[in-house]
C-alpha cells in the first residue's frame, strides 16, 4: 500500500511541470514530404543579412534553389550604404537591397529634404526600396515629444518622391495582435512575450487598428507608389480584413515573411486567399538563411502535409503546428518569383 502511494505521488510530480518544460511530442503519423528545392526559382524578398557572410548565404541559396535574396539592411547612413555595396559587390545579380528609414534627426527643420537626399544616395548605391519600420507610429516623436502619426501630411513629399522614382515602399506597421494584448493566461503567445516583455505594446497609446488605418490612408493618398505590407501587412490573423484592404488598395502588395505560423494553422482560408490574391503576394522569410528553414517554407507552400513544425526564430510563436497549402503551379510561379521581379529594378 505504501509503495502504491509513493507511485501516485511520483506520477503527480511529473504532471506538475513548469510550462517551459512542457515539450509534447505528437502521436500523429502523417506524411512527411521533403522539398529540397522549390518547384520554381525563388526570390526571398524579405531578409536581414547584415550579420552574415555573402559567400555562406550564396551556398545556402544554391542548395535550396533560391535565385535572389533582398537584404533589408537595418543600418543607416554610411554603414547602410556600405552594407549595400558589400552584398551587391559579392553577387550583383543575386543580392538586392532595401534601405532603412532614418528617424534619428526627425526634429530638424529640414528633415524631409534630408530624407530625400538620403534616399537618393541609396538609389545611387542600387537600392530597390525603402522600409518604414514599426517605430514610425509607435515610438518616433516630434520636437514637442508628440507621437508621430503615420499619416502625418508633413511626410507626404517623401512618398511622392518614391512614386516619381518608382521606388517601392515597405511598411512594417504594428505587430502581431497578441503583442497588443495583456501578457497573461489568455495570450496565446504568452511564453514568447513573457521571455521578451519589451516586445509587447499592451500599454501603447495607439491601438493596432488605428496604426493600420493610418498606414492605409498613406497608401490610398499615393496610388503612384507600390507599397509592400511586410508580414502579411500585420493582418495574418484576420485574412478577411486583409482581403478587404487589398481590395480597397490596388497599389498594396504583401509578403509572407515570418507568418507561416498564422497562415498554416488556417489552411483552408489561407489557400483560398493565395488563390485569389496570387498577383499580390511575395515570398519572403525574415529568418537567417538555413537549408532547413527554406525547406519548411517550400513544404508549406507546395505540399498537403499535415501538422508539421513551422519555420521560426529561436523563440517559437505559439504552441501549434501548421498544414501545407498545396498551391497550384501558376500561383507558385507568381509568389516565388514573378511578383518580386516586378519590384527588383535598380
Amino acid at each position: 500500500m505504501q509503495d502504491k502511494f509513493v507511485d501516485m505521488v511520483s506520477a503527480k510530480a511529473e504532471v506538475d511541470l513548469p510550462l517551459s518544460s512542457f515539450q509534447p511530442r505528437s502521436s500523429l503519423t502523417t506524411a512527411v514530404t521533403v522539398v529540397e528545392k522549390p518547384k520554381f526559382p525563388a526570390i526571398d524578398y524579405h531578409n536581414h543579412l547584415d550579420s552574415t557572410e555573402p559567400r555562406k548565404v550564396l551556398g545556402i541559396m544554391d542548395r535550396c534553389g533560391v535565385e535572389r535574396v533582398v537584404n533589408i539592411t537595418m543600418r543607416t547612413g554610411e554603414e547602410g550604404l556600405a552594407m549595400m555595396d558589400r552584398f551587391h559587390g559579392a553577387a550583383p545579380e543575386r543580392f538586392f537591397s532595401i534601405g532603412w528609414m532614418d528617424w534619428s534627426d526627425v526634429t530638424r527643420a529640414d528633415f524631409v529634404q534630408a530624407t530625400l537626399d538620403r534616399i537618393q544616395r541609396m538609389l545611387d548605391h542600387g537600392a530597390v526600396g525603402i522600409k518604414f519600420w514599426k517605430d514610425f507610429g509607435l515610438t518616433v516623436r516630434d520636437a514637442d515629444g508628440k507621437l508621430l502619426r503615420i499619416d502625418d501630411e508633413r511626410f507626404a513629399p517623401i512618398f511622392a518622391a518614391c512614386g516619381e522614382w518608382k521606388l517601392p515602399v515597405m511598411f512594417h506597421t504594428a505587430d502581431p495582435t497578441a503583442f497588443f494584448q495583456p501578457i497573461d493566461q489568455h495570450n496565446e503567445r504568452y511564453e514568447e512575450l513573457a521571455a521578451h516583455p519589451e516586445w509587447g505594446f499592451q500599454d501603447s497609446p495607439v491601438t493596432k487598428r488605428e496604426l493600420i488605418e493610418q498606414r492605409n490612408r498613406v497608401i490610398a493618398r499615393h496610388p503612384e507608389v507600390t507599397f509592400v505590407g511586410a508580414h502579411c501587412a500585420e493582418c495574418s490573423e484576420n485574412l478577411q480584413w486583409l482581403g478587404e484592404q487589398l481590395d480597397a488598395l490596388p497599389n498594396l502588395m504583401i509578403d509572407i515573411s515570418a507568418r507561416t505560423p498564422e497562415l498554416g494553422r488556417q489552411p483552408y482560408r489561407a489557400r483560398n486567399f493565395f488563390l485569389k490574391y496570387s498577383d499580390r503576394i511575395l515570398f519572403g522569410t525574415d529568418l537567417l538563411p538555413e537549408d532547413a528553414m527554406y525547406r519548411l517554407y517550400f513544404r508549406f507552400l507546395e505540399t498537403a502535409d499535415e501538422y508539421f513544425e513551422y519555420p521560426s526564430h529561436t523563440s517559437r510563436q505559439g504552441r501549434w503546428n501548421i498544414y501545407g497549402l498545396f498551391l497550384p503551379d501558376d500561383v507558385l510561379r507568381k509568389v516565388y518569383r514573378e511578383n518580386a521581379l516586378k519590384l527588383l529594378k535598380r
